[in-house]
């Protein structure tokens, strides 16, 4: 009888560790939030006509970091967000698989201006979203937050490099 039980309860974590519409487990093990936790943060500002606009960053710099990105996530605050620097700048391609939210994609250039804003991204798309230009880094905010802040190209961003 212990046997039976053992393999009964066996089979119950098996099903319930596969449930259906549940994200897959992140590669290393971690959750979302714990993955956030372990990546370092900056402090970012967003410069508009409407003034100063503050952001708490998540850096994602190794490639790992970077194909992770924002993926499994279920909510992003709307002073939050997560840079990825690129040295030297190059053309930049993101694509929204396993994001649960819609984002925001900036594309930044060199001097630190605005090349291209990517609004509202599709969550979950496999569709490449282009920077059309080389850039320096990629901020990902909460979709329609850039539009919120009045963020345009040529607007200024700026972190601690």
């Amino acid at each position: 009888m212990r046997f039976r039980s053992t393999a009964t309860a066996a089979a119950l974590l098996l099903v319930a560790a596969c449930r259906a519409g549940e994200p897959a487990a992140d590669p290393g093990g971690l959750s979302g939030a714990e993955q956030a936790s372990r990546l370092p943060t900056v402090e970012l500002i967003a410069e508009t006509a409407s003034g100063q606009h503050p952001f708490t960053v998540e850096v994602a710099r190794s490639p790992e970091e970077q194909a992770r990105g924002l993926m499994f996530r279920q909510h992003l605050a709307p002073d939050r967000g997560m840079l990825f620097p690129f040295d030297p700048p190059r053309p930049a391609s993101f694509w929204m698989r396993n994001t649960l939210i819609p984002l925001d994609m900036i594309f930044i250039r060199a001097d630190g201006t605005v090349a291209r804003i990517a609004e509202n991204t599709v969550p979950q798309s496999l569709e490449s979203v282009e920077s059309g230009e080389p850039v320096s880094a990629v901020l990902e905010i909460a979709g329609g937050r850039a539009r919120q802040i009045g963020l345009r190209p040529d607007d200024r961003i700026s972190w601690p490099r």
